[in-house]
């Protein structure tokens, strides 16, 4: 009993902790709508800003590649353009 109130605690800490996180804005340009409407389905677009210090256009490209090929991203290619091209243009070594 004492272990499950103890992990109540811990998860309801953790909520609050999460609840007072910045909301991650990113910047504007072309390509952005497509980005947060395709990429935001599945995961956190906190990725964006953690890969952009090693990714240049052809690192994009392969993440991009990588979301649809390997996981079944449901991205168009039109979208895929537009996405590679935001994250090099805003994002990009």
């Amino acid at each position: 009993m004492k272990k499950l109130i103890v992990a109540s605690l811990l998860a309801l800490l953790a909520t609050a902790a999460a609840a007072q996180e910045d909301k991650l804005v990113l910047k504007p340009g072309p390509g952005l709508q497509n980005l947060q409407d395709n990429c935001a389905v599945c995961h956190s677009l906190d990725y964006v800003q953690m890969n952009s210090p090693f990714l240049d256009k052809k690192g994009w490209e392969a993440e991009v590649g990588k979301m649809v090929k390997a996981f079944g991203a449901p991205v168009s290619a039109e979208d895929q353009v537009k996405i590679i091209d935001y994250l090099t243009a805003n994002y990009g070594r």
